[in-house]
């Protein structure tokens, strides 16, 4: 997460990674995106005024979503994790993309740049 975080010149940053369940993610996603649903991964970023390159974040991450995910796609739970952890802290960060085609955004071409760097 450093790496991502330093690549959005955040100099000064305290994000939390919490793993949580297929239900407690849903309840996150109802209570605070208004999404009856699971999925694999919120993130919350919180910038202070005046200090831009301050950032306080907290990312949840459903593993059991994520072990389905990465069995889809022919990945391992661990790259898929990975990838999470990297999707959510470009989104503490302020990145954000289209909710249907997020797989051709700039913040997803950023985000397996990344994941492929981490995977060296």
């Amino acid at each position: 997460m450093q790496r991502v975080l330093r690549g959005e010149r955040i100099v000064d940053a305290l994000v939390s990674v919490t793993f949580v369940t297929r239900s407690a993610i849903r309840v996150l996603n109802s209570r605070h995106l208004k999404r009856n649903t699971h999925t694999d991964v919120i993130a919350f970023g919180y910038r202070q005024p005046g200090r831009p390159s301050t950032l306080v974040g907290d990312i949840y991450i459903a593993v059991d979503v994520a072990r389905d995910s990465a069995r889809e796609n022919g990945v391992g739970v661990r790259e898929e994790l990975t990838r999470l952890v990297v999707h959510g802290a470009l989104h503490v960060a302020g990145h954000d993309h289209p909710h249907l085609r997020r797989m051709q955004s700039p913040m997803w071409r950023k985000q397996e740049r990344l994941v492929r760097s981490l995977a060296r």
